[in-house]
């Protein structure tokens, strides 16, 4: 049995959907794979699980040059290792836990490998470590990609203290104003347009806090995570509960710090 094909979705990257689906992750997680054109090398980006057939499937691209990594959550690295091996190619991420034989990732550095331009974006918020990837050449729009800060479909997980909501809501501002930039997400299906997607998360997380005020009101300050999630996430799904409370938890964070009393 062979598992799913790389799937090109623009004129520098496809995609092999590793086989690691469920609640959290949507259909698995999206491993890019980056090139120019004429190149023979590659970039792979977030190589996902450590799924033997998966990482095989990822060496077998070309000339894997490097490695990158959106952010540390285990369904994006822990393959990271293992496609080192199997390829020599060095790792990089922003935190230098997930770095192999070379540096940590720097906001606002552009990268050249495999034929391209790179330029990395800091974004805070999902994790503290999270950054998304420009590729400016790509196509007539440019591409990003936007690990979980901003998935094909649903809604990001803000969990503190790891997350932080307050970084998040800048981090989005900040992809907004890249532009009409056709986005790759690394769970879900890709979207055409950037700035459109991060308003529309935008306007979302401030209806969630509104939600959360409301439910502050009615249940009080000193009101636990736990029942403010029954009153603003009616009828969830028991696998998403937890997330659900990570959210709101991230939430009375940001309504309690500075930034929040700001916007109040």
């Amino acid at each position: 049995m062979t598992g799913p094909a790389l799937q090109r979705v623009t004129d520098q990257a496809a995609f092999l959907l590793a086989p690691n689906p469920g609640p959290m992750t949507l259909d698995g997680t999206n491993s890019y794979v980056l090139g120019g054109s004429g190149s023979r090398s590659r970039i792979v980006v977030d190589p996902g699980p450590g799924d033997p057939a998966h990482l095989a499937a990822l060496a077998a691209v070309g000339e894997v040059e490097l490695i990158l990594i959106t952010h540390r959550h285990h369904d994006h690295t822990e393959g990271a290792v293992g496609l080192a091996r199997l390829t020599g190619a060095p790792v990089r991420a922003a935190d230098p836990e997930h770095c192999i034989d070379g540096p940590p990732l720097r906001d606002g550095e552009i990268i050249e490998a495999a034929g391209l331009l790179v330029s990395v974006v800091a974004t805070p918020g999902h994790t503290d470590d999270s950054v998304c990837f420009l590729l400016p050449g790509d196509g007539g729009t440019g591409s990003v990609l936007t690990g979980d800060t901003i998935l094909g479909r649903g809604t990001t997980v803000i969990a503190p203290p790891d997350g932080s909501l307050g970084s998040y809501l800048a981090s989005l501002r900040a992809l907004a104003g890249l532009g009409p930039r056709f986005v790759l997400p690394a769970h879900g299906p890709q979207l055409p347009d950037l700035s459109s997607v991060a308003a529309a998360y935008l306007a979302h997380r401030e209806q969630r806090l509104d939600q959360i005020r409301s439910a502050i009101i009615v249940l009080g300050p000193e009101a636990s995570v736990s029942a403010i999630t029954d009153l603003v996430y009616v009828d969830i799904e028991p696998a998403v509960r937890l997330a659900a409370e990570h959210s709101v938890a991230a939430q009375l964070a940001y309504l309690r710090s500075d930034d929040g009393h700001q916007r109040t």
